[in-house]
């Protein structure tokens, strides 16, 4: 994603001693960090990480679940082995304990205090991370796709005259975030504030908001601190100590920012260009974007690329179905024009054993009468001979059954 801010190099002043908020004769020029790339990964990774080092240890109590005195009854008496209370007389004698599962047993792995509650954090993700949420602010709709409302401003990145330090009255405060049009995102801070969900609210946390704008200043004690920090929604940082919990709350890029003069220019020598080191953070420079226009589509379409490219192809060239020879005869004829011939032969000699076996078949249905007769009435005269010849006397039911009698 890159920054559409280069596109204005210059930066109108709003004087804010007037009666009303106009541009003033002077303008800045855009600092090299509101050109950055803009890298939502980086400022995710390092805002998840960050916002673990104000985390408190917690845990509970290491005698918890185990305040009783309990053994396990052994095998034997058809129950688990879970440890059992002693005693009798009390419906809390035999009941389990120690173990999660449990009525009074303690947690399963118990927390400790000694767990890893903090991160570090690579020193150049977290330059990085500021670069791009400052990069961020510098663009209209990043700044209204996060909510913040900003259509009364006369531009952004909105940058003050350095009146605006010494405002010390809340009051004239509120007066100038009306003369320069950011009094709207205060309103819808302040009528977004609600109970908090869950038990926070019980914990000296009650009420959530959304966020406002976030003022940076260059001086340090300068008066508008005690000004600002008393409206909702409204945070304060100085240009020395940008932090990525309050220029991308939550992780989400876009914050409205309001800068006074003296800090906006003092953004060059904080944070450095694209080729020159900071001056305050050794040898730091800014992260270049691995394409300058991100616009691909626009590359790709422009004369430049589209007259070295190839013409688009229009001929569909379609590779032909290969074919199973097995299956298919065209295919077979083209590795082995002799297979016609051979197929051929083969069916004319099954045709021929066919022929042969049918006349052959014939032949025996055709035979004559007298001979069947013949061969039926010598199996007859066999049969009896050999029921003459077998001597079935001792064995009545034999007899009977071949219908002979001796």
């Amino acid at each position: 994603m890159a920054a559409t801010a280069a596109a204005r190099p210059l930066v109108s002043v709003v004087n804010v001693e007037s009666e009303v908020a106009e541009g003033g004769n002077d303008a800045i020029p855009l600092p090299d960090v509101l050109k950055a790339c803009i890298r939502p990964d980086i400022v995710e990774f390092v805002h998840a990480n960050m916002a673990k080092n104000k985390r408190q240890p917690y845990a509970v109590s290491k005698k918890a679940g185990h305040q009783t005195s309990a053994e396990s009854w052994g095998t034997g008496r058809a129950v688990s082995r879970i440890p059992r209370v002693a005693g009798g007389g009390t419906h809390r004698a035999g009941q389990g304990a120690f173990g999660n599962m449990c009525r009074g047993g303690r947690m399963f792995a118990p927390t400790k205090i000694w767990r890893k509650w903090h991160r570090k954090i690579n020193l150049n993700q977290k330059r990085h991370a500021v670069v791009s949420a400052l990069a961020a602010s510098a663009i209209p709709a990043l700044v209204m796709a996060r909510g913040h409302r900003i259509e009364s401003v006369p531009e952004l990145p909105l940058v003050l005259s350095d009146g605006v330090e010494g405002v010390e009255k809340t009051s004239a405060a509120l007066k100038v975030l009306k003369k320069v049009g950011a009094f709207a995102d205060v309103e819808k801070a302040k009528k977004s504030q609600s109970i908090r969900a869950g038990k926070g609210k019980m914990r000296n946390r009650r009420y959530v908001s959304r966020k406002g704008p976030l003022i940076v200043y260059a001086t340090e004690g300068a008066k508008l601190v005690k000004a600002f920090r008393n409206i909702p929604g409204v945070e304060i940082a100085c240009v020395d100590r940008l932090n990525l919990l309050k220029l991308a709350p939550g992780g989400h890029l876009g914050r409205f920012i309001i800068w006074t003069k003296s800090a906006f220019e003092k953004l060059d020598s904080t944070f450095g260009g694209f080729e020159k080191e900071s001056l305050q953070k050794k040898g730091y420079v800014l992260p270049r974007a691995k394409m300058v226009n991100s616009d691909l589509a626009r590359i790709v379409n422009s004369d430049e690329i589209q007259s070295v490219v190839k013409p688009i192809n229009r001929e569909i060239q379609r590779k032909p179905l290969k074919k199973n020879p097995l299956k298919n005869l065209g295919a077979l004829l083209k590795l082995n024009p002799h297979a016609k011939t051979a197929r051929r032969m083969a069916l004319l000699a099954d045709e021929q054993r066919a022929k042969a076996k049918q006349e052959k078949l014939d032949k025996k249905r055709k035979e004559p009468k007298a001979d069947k007769d013949a061969i039926k009435a010598a199996g007859k005269s066999w049969y009896k001979t050999m029921v003459s010849d077998s001597d079935y006397t001792e064995f009545e039911n034999f007899s009977k059954w071949l219908g002979v009698t001796q």
